[in-house]
């Protein structure tokens, strides 16, 4: 009994380091964020007026800031689409198809994960200058004449953002469904072949049923990490006012005084994740297949 009982308090006071730190700075301040939305405050100021939920009642009627969850939910949607369709296309290629270099290629596509947002921004916006960036000389090259497309403004400021934002992704996950896929054992594979499925027919049967909780793991990650990229990277890409998402409506708000408002998008863009993260959750749901 003694013994159990100094294996709980060992325990307990292991983990309430931890514990106190996260509800310090993680479950605190959210619940300010609340409080602060429900109040009318300046940035700077220490007086404090109780508004209710006009801040919500504003927010939603605010045509940019609409127009922020818009360009929001499109990024959220466009890149989760594409990146995963190209990680898991490359993952089952260098997975399953006899390639010299696998690791060499796993180097190459992961490297764009571990660039800083503000290089990657530098990289593209060379690759984006109208008037001899990469992207309009190949554009030129292939239509025969000068083709000067403003990638940075509307209205392709959006997809100029989408290729980054991929192109940055693609090879973090892939690096993941490879680990997945090498895991599946070639048993399966070869009574597939037996059985006369080719290897589209084996993809669907047998390898993406197997790694489909690491698929909806990552996927859930990746839509909410979503939200606070599509801010870095507009940040540092766009100029201001060119392209906003909710994060960076948010600061806006904030850097302009309304600091209750900017709490009331931040408690929006909070509740908006989490629901879609739930939702997600649900609608991948699948009984899970053992090997």
């Amino acid at each position: 009994m003694r013994r159990s009982k100094d294996r709980s308090l060992f325990i307990v006071l292991c983990v309430a380091p931890a514990v106190i730190l996260f509800f310090i700075f993680m479950i605190l301040p959210t619940l300010n964020v609340f409080r602060m939305s429900l109040f009318e405050r300046g940035a700077y100021s220490p007086t404090e007026t109780f508004v209710g939920l006009s801040n919500f009642t504003t927010l939603f009627q605010d045509p940019k800031f609409i127009t922020a969850m818009q360009n929001t939910i499109l990024l959220i949607v466009t890149v989760t689409l594409i990146t995963f369709f190209f990680a898991i296309l490359f993952a089952a290629i260098l997975t399953r198809e006899k390639i010299k270099g696998q690791n060499f290629f796993r180097v190459i596509f992961y490297i764009p994960n571990i660039l800083s947002i503000v290089v990657i921004a530098g990289i593209f916006s060379a690759i984006y200058k109208p008037e001899n960036g990469m992207l309009n000389s190949i554009l030129s090259f292939l239509a025969g004449r000068d083709v000067m497309v403003l990638w940075k403004d509307q209205p392709m400021v959006i997809v100029s953002v989408i290729i980054a934002m991929v192109w940055q992704a693609i090879g973090y996950y892939m690096v993941m469904y490879m680990a997945s896929m090498s895991a599946v054992p070639m048993d399966l594979y070869e009574s597939a072949s037996l059985d006369g499925a080719g290897r589209i027919a084996q993809f669907f049967q047998i390898t993406l049923p197997l790694i489909w909780t690491n698929i909806r793991t990552t996927l859930t990650f990746f839509i909410i990490s979503t939200i606070n990229m599509a801010f870095l990277f507009v940040k540092a890409m766009v100029a201001k006012g060119m392209a906003d998402v909710g994060l960076s409506f948010m600061y806006a708000q904030k850097d302009a005084g309304l600091y209750g408002y900017s709490m009331a998008a931040g408690v929006v863009i909070f509740l908006f994740s989490f629901l879609l993260s739930a939702m997600v959750n649900k609608v991948t749901k699948r009984d899970v297949l053992e090997m």
